[in-house]
């Protein structure tokens, strides 16, 4: 993430609020949803937990639309949206078990595997199983109309999230879901620094086996939190949303995309 970890050493430091508007690069491919170069903004909510990120994040995608586009409705990939109805809270567990009959907590690799191939999955065998999870969760994910936030992730999915209090299995985040994909994500950050070094240590092992998406043990952040971080909830979102608004391809709703050149 382009700001997290700096702005998480100026909770530390004592600023309760503190956002970033800029830019990012990300390593992956490009497709008409994603940029390998783009803008995002990034905000901490010190002495605030998820629930209200929900709060704030909903009242602010219905003020940006209503200012940009005059209306709250729009259409995307099929989809009607009316961000003015009530937002729905879709859980992850419940979700992929009603979408797939899989009970992510009880089966492992192979079942989960079986599953992905049945689907018509693409998917790296060697994977583990959490990565394989995800992967059913995006399956689920396009039969989403939205709006609303997923909640209930697996810890494993999100290293710095705060666990959930009644559901240690769980964390307190939130990602906003509009037409089938994830616009925005957010969560009550871990402000615990022996869990989160056990987190990152995990995660460094997984990158060492090849996971791509794993975090790096971050040696200097652990030691910021260990002088004490207050509670807050973290966001993040990109100019993806405005492709989602006007419905049309990231491409066009950005200044100056990458081109392929004329000639090589």
């Amino acid at each position: 993430s382009m700001g997290e970890l700096w702005q998480k050493k100026l909770l530390v430091a004592g600023y309760e609020k503190t956002f970033e508007i800029g830019r990012q690069f990300r390593n992956e491919g490009m497709d008409a949803e994603h940029l390998q170069d783009y803008s995002q903004m990034e905000f901490y909510w010190g002495y605030a937990n998820y629930e209200d990120g929900m709060k704030l994040v909903e009242e602010m995608y219905k003020l940006i639309a209503k200012e940009v586009l005059g209306t709250l409705k729009f259409e995307r990939g099929g989809y009607k949206i009316d961000l003015s109805k009530k937002w729905v809270q879709y859980d992850f567990e419940s979700l992929i078990k009603e979408k797939t009959g899989i009970d992510i907590y009880k089966v492992g690799k192979t079942e989960i595997s079986k599953k992905l191939k049945e689907l018509n999955l693409e998917f790296d065998p060697n994977l583990e199983k959490w990565r394989m999870v995800d992967l059913l969760w995006k399956f689920c994910r396009k039969q989403l109309s939205g709006p609303g936030f997923l909640v209930g992730q697996p810890v494993e999915l999100t290293p710095l999230a705060k666990r959930k209090e009644d559901d240690k299995r769980k964390v307190e985040q939130f990602q906003v879901i509009l037409a089938g994909s994830e616009v925005g994500n957010g969560y009550s950050e871990l402000n615990d620094p022996l869990d989160q070094e056990e987190r990152l240590i995990e995660q460094k092992k997984l990158g060492e086996k090849g996971d791509s998406e794993a975090m790096e043990h971050d040696t200097g952040f652990i030691e910021a939190l260990k002088y004490g971080m207050p509670p807050a909830c973290g966001f993040g979102v990109s100019e993806r949303l405005f492709s989602f608004l006007m419905n049309k391809p990231i491409r066009e709703c950005v200044i100056f995309p990458l081109m392929k050149p004329e000639k090589e």
